[in-house]
């Protein structure tokens, strides 16, 4: 019995991992989409959307009827709640991409990015999807110190986000205002995938270790 349930719980995680894979592959496809101007990548990324939700409700119900069918010890009820709040945050990063999608598919036939600012989306979505595979492995081998590592990459994806920033209230910027607003909203999603990725690395160490993350 206890075996079955050990089961349960890494079938739990590795379910966890799959979704991460498939929001990965969401962001690197919503990125090619927006700096080439495709809007059938765009759209389908859009689209598929429906699989990552699908996933999480999958995924939820499984923890559910683990707390519910069985008596976990502590370990294994953090390893539960834990899976838990991490299923919500994969989530919203698949929505992130979903978000950078749309701001693509908005501006087809066209680009959203002006050519002078690819260079820093380019190095922000690099980073974002760096982030993302290394959360795929950190989920499906319990990586913690992949999972520390993760915390210097969004230190990196910060200092973009500032030097996307600067670039938007310069006073030499001459793409307007729509492309302002669009290229605001990008840096704030790609920020946001990595703020989530960063959350969910926390609680696989919370899993692995008990050691909580308290923000300084």
């Amino acid at each position: 019995m206890r075996e079955a349930y050990t089961d349960q719980l890494d079938s739990l995680f590795a379910s966890l991992g799959s979704m991460a894979a498939e929001v990965k592959v969401a962001v690197a496809s919503a990125t090619q989409a927006l700096l080439s101007g495709n809007g059938e990548l765009a759209d389908g990324v859009i689209a598929g959307d429906e699989s990552i939700d699908r996933q999480r409700e999958a995924i939820e119900d499984t923890a559910f009827s683990l707390l519910s069918l069985q008596q976990p010890v502590a370990s294994d009820l953090r390893t539960v709640v834990a899976a838990l709040r991490m299923v919500a945050e994969i989530e919203r990063m698949g929505d992130l991409a979903v978000h950078v999608a749309k701001v693509a598919r908005l501006r087809v036939p066209g680009v959203a990015v002006p050519r002078d600012v690819v260079p820093t989306i380019e190095q922000m979505a690099e980073v974002a999807k760096e982030m993302c595979r290394v959360l795929v492995r950190v989920i499906a081998e319990r990586d913690v110190e992949a999972a520390r590592e993760l915390d210097e990459a969004d230190d990196t994806m910060d200092q973009l986000r500032r030097n996307n920033f600067r670039e938007l209230l310069s006073a030499d910027w001459s793409h307007g205002v729509e492309p302002a607003v669009d290229l605001a909203l990008l840096g704030r999603y790609y920020e946001r995938i990595a703020d989530h990725a960063v959350s969910v690395a926390r609680r696989v160490i919370f899993v692995v270790t008990g050691e909580e993350h308290h923000e300084s």
